[in-house]
């Protein structure tokens, strides 16, 4: 089976989110199955930088294809590579286009690309390319699987390609993002006319890269099954629920996977101690760790709440700062890492100074203090209003920090609340609530925190969700089983 998987991000070359943690594990993970997989992706100056393939690099760059241009589209080069991972990459050289400061989407300004249509239709021309007859390299996948909006033009450039194809398949991270531009568009990446209709690339007069790619897929997938479901209706369809609706038979929810080895407390170097499910005592030293890095007060026995997440609504950061008072008074200290929405930093921040030594606020992102509040932290919060995957719940499984999350998408398909029967059966490995409201918010807190209160049952839920298999593999076999049925029938 031969894959070309096509993504805008790949961890730890270039990752916003999620998405790029994905892309460098699951290729990876169908690699160990025997896939012949290869990644197609821009070429950006971070790519370039970490690859040691900038001009004047001892490494010397291989250009394996040349594509020419095309309407607006500029021309480009294909250069082989590979990843820290050990993947073949196909690395989209352009430097009218790629060559950039700021993030895969953004500028130093915080503004979208004005030109994030050729950016990324580029992106998708070029993967159809790789998958149709007029391919210029002589590897032809038998599966183009594209990931997201910027990928999404593939499968309608493959739909409008000639005989033989390699089949398409789109799979959605988060539906909310769209890849929406002007009309005018259309002709600037060289799109046949008939892909602008109701039943294609058209929305409401515009041009939504991502409703083309799920309405010319030859199957979609998704990050969770419960995802999957929700998405058929509003409001999570954000205006897409009809046609997902319309293919639902070609929709399948598989439940992405986290790096084990990456995220392990008992080999984990960020971490202050290491441990295990057998040595859970040792987990009281990351705590401590901290307490003293965030100016908490020192207690190894303190019910502390972690978290880690972008600070924007759809996250429930606004959840959490309705109940700050009365998480504070359990007692409970709570530590929170993040950036987003400037109200909610300064909110948080502002309660912070309200609460020195109980609430620890860090506007930032780092990767070291991320892996301490996992492994320092007895809960970790996931309030979010709706989740496609998530991956800290898993995460915090992995570290014996019980994930408490709103019943959402794939938080639903991957904890497995606190209950009487749960606990009896030894099948809990966190705490849910719903609806995603303050309220339901602090009653799961205090269930926790009574929970917390039986060291005995505590230990037990810890190891069963230590235990769980939140691997890549059981979802990559998934996704080879979808390889093998659309090429069948493709």
């Amino acid at each position: 089976m031969k894959v070309l998987f096509v993504t805008p991000e790949l961890a730890p070359l270039v990752k916003t989110g999620g998405l790029g943690d994905v892309s460098g594990s699951l290729p990876v993970a169908l690699a160990g199955l025997g896939v012949d997989v290869r990644v197609l992706l821009p070429a950006y100056p971070a790519v370039t930088r970490a690859l040691k393939l900038e001009p004047g690099s001892r490494v010397p760059r291989v250009v394996v294809a040349t594509v020419p241009a095309q309407a607006a589209l500029p021309p480009a080069q294909l250069i082989s590579a590979r990843s820290p991972q050990g993947i073949e990459l196909l690395l989209l050289h352009c430097p009218v286009l790629y060559d950039r400061p700021g993030s895969p989407y953004l500028g130093p300004d915080g503004r979208d690309w004005h030109d994030n249509d050729l950016r990324f239709g580029l992106l998708s021309r070029v993967a159809a390319l790789l998958g149709g007859p007029a391919s210029p390299k002589v590897w032809h996948p038998d599966v183009v699987h594209v990931n997201d909006w910027q990928a999404a033009l593939a499968p309608v450039y493959l739909a409008f390609s000639a005989l033989p194809r390699a089949a398409s398949v789109m799979t959605v991270h988060n539906l909310a993002y769209q890849g929406i531009f002007p009309p005018e568009a259309v002709s600037r990446l060289g799109l046949p006319p008939q892909s602008f209709v109701v039943d294609g690339a058209e929305f409401y007069g515009k041009l939504s890269f991502l409703k083309g790619g799920l309405a010319c897929a030859d199957a979609i997938t998704t990050v969770s099954p419960t995802y999957a479901r929700e998405i058929c209706t509003a409001p999570l369809g954000f205006g897409l629920q009809g046609l997902l609706a319309a293919r639902a038979q070609v929709l399948t929810g598989i439940l992405n996977g986290v790096d084990t080895d990456y995220w392990n407390p008992a080999t984990d170097p960020m971490i202050a101690q290491r441990y295990d499910a057998a040595s859970l005592v040792d987990k009281r030293a990351n705590k401590l760790a901290l307490q003293q890095a965030l100016g908490l007060e020192a207690d190894g026995q303190a019910f502390v709440l972690g978290m880690v997440t972008r600070l924007v609504e759809q996250k429930g950061v606004d959840l959490v700062a309705d109940v700050i008072d009365r998480l504070v008074a359990l007692p409970a200290q709570v530590a929170i890492q993040g950036s987003g929405d400037r109200a909610l930093e300064e909110r948080l921040l502002a309660l912070a100074r309200r609460y020195p030594g109980r609430l620890a606020v860090r506007i930032a992102f780092d990767e070291t203090l991320a892996h301490g509040i996992e492994a320092g932290a007895d809960v970790f919060l996931m309030p979010s209003r709706f989740e496609p995957c998530g991956m800290n719940q898993m995460y915090s499984q992995r570290y014996g920090t019980l994930p408490l999350v709103c019943r959402t998408g794939g938080l639903a398909d991957s904890v497995t609340d606190c209950t009487p029967e749960t606990l009896a059966d030894g099948t809990a490995t966190g705490f849910s609530f719903a609806p995603a409201e303050a309220t339901a918010l602090l009653a799961a807190v205090r269930r926790a925190h009574a929970l917390y209160a039986e060291p005995q049952t505590w230990a037990a839920v810890q190891r069963a969700a230590m235990a769980r298999d939140v691997s890549w593999r059981g979802s990559a076999e998934q996704y080879l089983e979808l390889y093998k049925r659309v090429t069948a029938t493709s």
